[in-house]
């Protein structure tokens, strides 16, 4: 097979917590080489967030931090400092992207700003992931994910019928503009391969997210009205939703434990095959169900009919039943579940590297396939600092005596 498309690619990755990491791994996936600026003054937070292995808290031992940092280099320098700064620049000179996470403003104060760049490298390509973007009147705000999922309108959307806004217990906002900015960054590679330019690549948080709740925003722009709260209903399919199945058998922390199926009839052929499925072929005739209109204005007994019969059943046995019927349905998967699958397990979809500290460890692999390209998994993710002797001495230059300097003088923290 051939390289990865991004063999050859360097990528000076000054990103932190998960919207800029989650870019940079998708690139590391491809093949680029990304190397991670960190600083042992202020380590990233998700180095700091649980899962940590073996329960025992550790920089190095996070499940969060390894899962989006798979693949990629961690070297250590103080920005702070002026000599930080001096190595920081010598490796932006021998990449060929820039990735950054930071509100307005925080890297042009270290001199690292798209204009500072591209005067060392003037095909330099930057992309700055953001909660506002870099320009417009909320530019200078500080965001995080999580604010941005009811900033764009998805907590709005999310909840049940009377009730409040709920959030996705997701941050949404973070991996989703990761993915737009990684696409963004494929697409500016393109344009400077054709024409030798670099260019800087503004990517907002909340345009992202905002782009993924368009049914609300039509629904205001062409009605004025804001759309109602559904819980897990649908406007038009009925039924829709997760609907609860038997008990697991055994207690996990002296708790029971419930489970569901997810269910999604989308038409009135698939209603039959439904009836049929569940032992119950009059209800395709019965007045109050047999159209979909029908469904929707009695959806509360509906619902009530099929617990009746997924209540019985574990949830593998009603997907089962139905997915065979041709009817949508499939488990609400636990994470025990998902470690556990044999489709994911037979597609190679989990990884297991060897990591330095924690030994051998499964995490998400990648989520695509390329028929004629080698992309994988290439290392587990870095130790702090792991790569920082072997960055600037091979790669930037520094000969062993001025990296002691530098070390002892703290620009290496």
């Amino acid at each position: 097979m051939a390289a990865p498309p991004l063999k050859g690619i360097r990528v000076a990755d000054f990103s932190w917590v998960w919207a800029g990491p989650y870019c940079t791994l998708q690139l590391a996936h491809m093949g680029a080489e990304v190397i991670r600026v960190e600083t042992a003054r202020r380590p990233c937070v998700t180095r700091m967030l649980p899962p940590w292995a073996d329960e025992k808290f550790g920089l190095n031992r996070s499940g969060y931090f390894n899962q989006y940092n798979q693949g990629k280099r961690s070297i250590t320098l103080n920005l702070k400092h002026p000599e930080g700064i001096a190595a920081a620049r010598r490796l932006i000179e021998k990449s060929d992207v820039v990735a950054h996470n930071f509100v307005r403003g925080v890297m042009e104060r270290f001199g690292l700003g798209y204009d500072d760049v591209k005067k060392l490298k003037p095909d330099i390509i930057m992309v700055a992931l953001s909660g506002y973007g870099a320009t417009g009147p909320l530019s200078s705000y500080i965001s995080y994910g999580p604010a941005q999922v009811p900033l764009a309108g998805f907590s709005a959307l999310t909840g049940y019928a009377g009730g409040p806004p709920m959030h996705t217990a997701l941050s949404y906002a973070d991996p989703n503009a990761g993915v737009h900015a990684a696409f963004a960054v494929l697409a500016a590679l393109y344009h400077r391969r054709k024409t030798g330019q670099g260019q800087f690549i503004d990517a907002s948080l909340w345009e992202c997210a905002a782009a993924l709740t368009t049914e609300g925003l039509l629904e205001y722009q062409m009605n004025h009205r804001e759309p109602a709260r559904r819980g897990n209903r649908d406007p038009w399919m009925a039924p829709h939703g997760v609907f609860r199945c038997k008990d697991l058998p055994e207690p996990i922390g002296g708790g029971v434990v419930d489970t569901w199926v997810s269910i999604a009839v989308a038409d009135d052929d698939q209603w039959q095959r439904l009836c049929r499925a569940v032992g119950r072929p009059e209800l395709a005739s019965d007045p109050r169900f047999a159209l979909a209109s029908a469904r929707k204005h009695n959806e509360d007994e509906l619902e009530e009919i099929v617990t009746a019969w997924t209540a019985q059943r574990s949830p593998q046995e009603a997907t089962k039943i139905l997915q065979d019927a041709g009817v949508a349905a499939f488990t609400c998967a636990a994470n025990k579940d998902l470690a556990e699958d044999s489709h994911l397990n037979r597609r190679r979809f989990f990884v297991e590297l060897d990591h330095p500290e924690i030994g051998p460890r499964k995490h998400c692999g990648i989520p695509w396939r390329l028929s004629r390209n080698a992309c994988r998994v290439q290392a587990p993710a870095p130790l702090l600092g792991q790569h920082t002797d072997e960055v600037l001495t091979r790669l930037l230059g520094y000969s062993a005596a001025e990296l002691a300097k530098l070390r002892e003088g703290g620009a290496l923290n």
